[in-house]
């Protein structure tokens, strides 16, 4: 088992600029860099990007160099955002969605070539939401300690536990993508487990104000003019967390902000009978509240939508019966049911048949899922194939 070498370093564990610039140059020379975050998500508006974890192959091949970087302090990380958006460097990640989308706006970077050992595990068997100890242990018989998981990043100094915790994080990050990547070649579906990686490259943590209101709870129970206000107030309360960088319900409740929307009150008063908001958030934000109702009450109604594409009560037995189907396939061809189809795309494509429309554009009936598995949905929903279990106990189409 190869040990972890750690960066020397005058100041401690925690990674210096110019041990960064190398670092980059080092990833550039090999062609590969794995990468992890630590971040804190409570009590703001966005995450704070508070440890930055990578590992670079070494020469001699005993080990990744790992690094350390604090991004609480001032520290030049250039260099790496610039590596981060050469499409000629693979980024490594596990689980990444969330640190591409972090690293992107903190670091003001694009990331390409992504690698995520988590999804591609999926393409050979394993669960499409299998943890980064779980799948190395399946597949390299490694075992990884988290003792420090659920810890305040954000605080300083940070432990020896904490950055022990951060570097394991990353020690065989390398090593679990060589033993993925060999066995989508063996399987030769490497191809389509870097299609699904492309698609994080866009991941991002940013929010649009304006469309907010359509993720509020029992939205659908407003009449077009309170959705017209439900929408101002709910980009009010998005540009007010953040600027004061804070979690959205902490400027306004959504059961309160939807109150408002049905009562759209017009002055103070009528403001303070509405329920769940405290006198102190009048006094502070009466003013900006009332502005907001005022706005969406001049604003056009948003009428009720007709649900899009979406089933109804009679499209749940063909629903269920194509998830078996392709349930069936998936585990005839050792891949994550999740990478194939949801729920929701399910019901697009049978509501779709059933009123004789167009196909929908949804994963499943494009690419590699659709030679898997495209064929066997559409003669199954048109009638032309029934399912039986077959004499070796599966589902088989005939």
């Amino acid at each position: 088992m190869h040990s972890p070498t750690m960066p020397r370093s005058d100041a401690g564990p925690l990674a210096t600029s110019d041990e960064l610039a190398a670092a980059a140059a080092a990833a550039r020379a090999h062609g590969r860099i794995g990468i992890d975050t630590e971040f804190m998500s409570e009590g703001r508006y966005r995450a704070l990007l508070c440890l930055v974890q990578i590992a670079v192959d070494s020469e001699n091949g005993a080990g990744p160099h790992i690094f350390l970087i604090d991004s609480l302090d001032e520290i030049d990380v250039t260099p790496l955002a610039q590596l981060l958006g050469d499409p000629g460097i693979e980024v490594v990640l596990h689980a990444g969605r969330q640190d591409v989308a972090i690293l992107r706006r903190a670091w003001n970077t694009e990331i390409t070539n992504i690698f995520d050992t988590q999804l591609a595990a999926g393409f050979v068997g394993a669960s499409a939401q299998t943890g980064y100890g779980n799948l190395l242990g399946a597949m390299l018989g490694r075992r990884v300690g988290k003792t420090a998981s659920y810890t305040r990043w954000d605080a300083r100094p940070l432990t020896a536990e904490q950055l022990s915790y951060a570097a394991e994080d990353v020690a065989h990050l390398l090593e679990l993508a060589d033993e993925v990547q060999r066995r989508l070649r063996e399987s030769g579906r490497d191809g389509w487990a870097r299609e699904g990686c492309r698609r994080l490259e866009s991941a991002t943590d940013e929010r649009d104000p304006y469309s907010a209101w359509e993720r509020l709870p029992r939205i659908g129970q407003l009449d077009p003019r309170a959705r017209a206000v439900a929408r101002e107030l709910a980009a009010w309360r998005e540009r007010t967390a953040s600027e004061e960088d804070r979690p959205v319900g902490s400027v306004l409740a959504d059961p309160a902000l939807v109150e408002l929307a049905k009562r759209h009150p017009s002055n103070l008063s009528a403001l303070e009978q509405i329920r769940g908001i405290h006198p102190s958030g009048i006094r502070r934000r009466g003013a900006a509240i009332l502005e907001a109702v005022a706005a969406g009450m001049q604003a056009t109604p948003i009428p009720r939508d007709e649900p899009r594409g979406r089933s109804d009560p009679e499209d749940a037995p063909l629903i269920v019966l194509a998830e078996s189907v392709l349930r069936a396939r998936a585990l005839e061809a050792g891949l994550a049911y999740e990478l194939i189809a949801s729920r929701g795309e399910l019901e697009l494509i049978v509501a779709a048949t059933r009123r004789g429309e167009a196909e929908p554009e949804v994963r499943t009936l494009e690419g590699w899922r659709s030679e898997l598995v495209g064929a066997d949905l559409r003669d199954l929903l048109a009638g032309r194939k029934a399912v039986s279990v077959g004499p070796d106990r599966r589902l088989a189409l005939s």
